[in-house]
């Protein structure tokens, strides 16, 4: 496993080692998106990961698809992550922030103007939100316009500007797990007629919009792009994930100066193989293996990734790389409180020092 602790370059940074903490959804922001100094906290204490991806942050009001969520589009937002970013370097570490627009997986209560949340068609998720108080179906989005579209590309840039302001090494664009670079993506939600539907290329065509808008705000060395190939998540399905990552990869061969590539593997391990070799930039894996960091380790050794991501291990055990030198043992996490509450289940994990 000597190889997970290997410095590995990324863009314009050179990190400790290639052990990065995955995103995490832990809907600990306030009403207004705003973070505070239990979320700085809680990123802080694994600030020994390689590179901290953080929690999906919406870019734009529209963008937001749960409760309790932070954002990265108004100034007292930004004002707030700087104490998250200044926390994290303080201890010596690397944070990236993830920008998730959610598209269709979002609910008129989530927006002051009670309006409906947008995708690339009018096409529910058939999935569900929890409101505060129950779950509420999706409901069928509004038809994104050429306006639209446009609106939403410029706020993944501005909320990258923003990103940097409030001390970001970097920003990663989520274009997986269903949120709306995915339904652009993915035949199932995508039935689009125009330059932004109707085959693979076109269909790729807003992920690389949305990348080259943020590389051209920030640079293309602080910026990273992730996928979640054949990922059914969220109401998804694609009916030939392998032409339609080869196609966004191809489209993106400009831009293989990004920070990095993020693969979230949920489909089959031969279609990573192929893009890893497609991919001439850096790769990072995420082999969805949970708290099982063999398959991690496993993935440098074979040469398949640049680095690896973990999440619900980072969860768990702030100090998971000396855990992992260690051999162990790993604390359980608490899934009751993987979403929402307070600093249980969220800071107060033991390290091996405090256990």
């Amino acid at each position: 496993m000597s190889d997970l602790f290997h410095p590995v370059t990324i863009g314009r940074y050179e990190l400790s080692n290639r052990l990065f903490m995955a995103p995490m959804t832990r809907s600990r922001a306030d009403e207004r998106g705003r973070v505070d100094g239990v979320v700085a906290e809680y990123y802080a204490q694994r600030a020994s990961a390689g590179l901290i991806i953080t929690e999906g942050i919406q870019p734009t009001v529209r963008g937001q698809g749960y409760i309790l969520t932070p954002g990265l589009h108004s100034q007292e937002q930004v004002e707030a992550w700087k104490g998250v970013t200044g926390a994290v370097h303080d201890r010596g570490g690397r944070i990236f922030a993830q920008l998730m627009h959610s598209g269709r997986i979002g609910h008129p209560c989530l927006y002051e103007d009670g309006g409906l949340p947008v995708g690339p068609s009018a096409i529910a998720s058939g999935q569900s939100l929890f409101d505060g108080s129950g779950m509420v179906p999706h409901p069928v989005p509004r038809e994104m316009t050429a306006d639209d579209i446009r609106e939403a590309v410029d706020g993944f840039a501005a909320a990258a500007r923003n990103a940097v302001a409030a001390g970001f090494d970097g920003v990663e664009v989520h274009g997986a797990n269903g949120y709306l670079i995915h339904q652009f993506l993915a035949d199932g939600a995508n039935h689009r007629t125009d330059a932004y539907g109707g085959s693979a290329a076109a269909r790729a065509r807003f992920a690389v919009e949305a990348v080259d808008a943020v590389a051209d705000a920030i640079g293309a060395d602080r910026t990273g792009l992730r996928i979640s190939p054949g990922n059914t998540f969220n109401g998804i399905t694609e009916s030939d994930p392998d032409e339609q990552y080869l196609t966004l990869l191809a489209a993106l061969a400009h831009r293989t100066d990004l920070a990095y590539l993020h693969i979230m593997e949920t489909g089959a391990r031969e279609l990573t193989e192929r893009l890893r070799k497609e991919w001439k930039g850096t790769l990072v894996l995420n082999t969805g293996s949970k708290m099982d960091t063999a398959p991690a380790a496993k993935v440098l050794e074979e040469g398949l990734a640049d680095a690896v991501a973990l999440g619900t291990a980072w969860l768990a055990n702030p100090d998971l790389d000396a855990r992992i030198r260690a051999g162990g043992p790993f604390n359980e996490p608490h899934r009751a409180t993987f979403y929402g509450g307070d600093h249980r289940g969220y800071t107060d994990y033991p390290t091996l020092a405090g256990a």
